[in-house]
């Protein structure tokens, strides 16, 4: 089947049965969802699904890698195909945060104030090469990330839902960008890099010029569902023993001597998470260590620096020293 039969699918029901009857449809839906995501990111399975795990426990996403490597297409991909309303801020060196957030203008036929939004208030927002901002613009995301919520003029304005962040950054070396503050990186449930596609994948996108993601691209779900599939991951059950052995990990990167701080409880909430959710990826409604062990790295790999040299670790390093916290049975 090529692509343009593929985007021809009817998009799946609007409601999703209740958890106890989640395998089969579940399963099925991901099935799609990966299949469609990966005619538009050649080679990239792991990192499509580790980017809806993200999205379905109600986190944000960070994507470190060089320009031309698919960051923007993947965001835009992600969004199009879930149904979901996307708008995308090209961070610079002089934007100011009423640019993201929205700012009141005086009307004078009114004499008063009238609020108009930014591109926040949108469902995912794609906050590109988000390290080209100055410190003052990154910080406008916060409140946001953290609360779903803006406050602008003593005023809260709530945002939509779902609402998902994906930020992407260039490598720090690269010229003209500034490195996000460690309370910045904390709001970000995963960090993920795409890297360049195997031979084959290159292959196949050279000779097809690549797919682009059109503005009639058919969605599979809509907001509703995916909100559907948010509380889902909730209900998903953590056994006294996985709760044991995710605090056991907490307590090993704080006392080991391996790290220079270890990871906050805002992080383990966020691995308990994006367990769950990866639990829910495979169809099951518990979670096993495996879940735990294949988000770790990917929750811990922006919070955690080399306690000996203060040197950012990799996933391969991580996965290796987590390896010393033992596995329940």
């Amino acid at each position: 089947m090529d692509n343009r039969q593929a985007n021809q699918r009817q998009p799946f029901p609007g409601q999703i049965a209740a958890l106890a009857d989640v395998p089969a449809q579940v399963l099925q839906l991901f099935a799609a969802l990966e299949q469609r995501l990966g005619s538009y990111i050649l080679g990239k399975e792991e990192q499509i699904r580790l980017s809806l795990c993200c999205l379905l426990a109600n986190g944000h996403l960070l994507i470190d890698d060089i320009p031309g490597i698919g960051k923007t297409t993947l965001a835009k991909a992600l969004a199009k195909v879930l149904g979901l309303e996307f708008r995308r801020v090209q961070c610079t060196n002089d934007m100011l945060p009423g640019d993201i957030l929205g700012v009141s203008v005086f009307d004078q036929r009114s004499g008063s104030f009238s609020f108009h939004p930014g591109p926040i208030f949108t469902q995912v927002l794609l906050a590109d090469e988000i390290n080209r901002a100055t410190a003052k613009t990154q910080s406008a995301l916060l409140e946001a990330m953290e609360e779903r919520q803006v406050s602008i003029e003593g005023e809260s304005r709530p945002l939509p839902a779902p609402f998902f962040v994906i930020a992407t950054q260039n490598p720090l070396e690269q010229a003209g960008t500034y490195p996000l503050p460690e309370s910045q990186l904390d709001r970000f449930l995963m960090k993920i890099s795409l890297g360049y596609p195997d031979h084959e994948a290159e292959r196949r996108l050279l000779a097809t010029g690549g797919t682009l993601v059109g503005e009639n691209e058919q969605a599979l779900i809509d907001g509703q569902v995916v909100s559907q599939l948010q509380h889902q991951v909730s209900q998903v059950r953590l056994s006294k023993a996985l709760v044991d052995y995710l605090q056991d990990i907490l307590d090993f990167s704080r006392n080991s001597g391996r790290f220079a701080i270890g990871l906050s409880p805002r992080a383990g909430l966020s691995l308990a998470r994006a367990s769950q959710s990866h639990a829910l990826l495979h169809g099951r409604n518990f979670v096993l260590p495996e879940d735990v062990r294949r988000v770790l790295p990917y929750i811990a790999v922006h919070r955690l620096k080399a306690a000996d040299s203060l040197a950012a670790m990799t996933i391969a390093e991580l996965e290796a020293a987590f390896q010393a916290v033992p596995v329940p049975e």
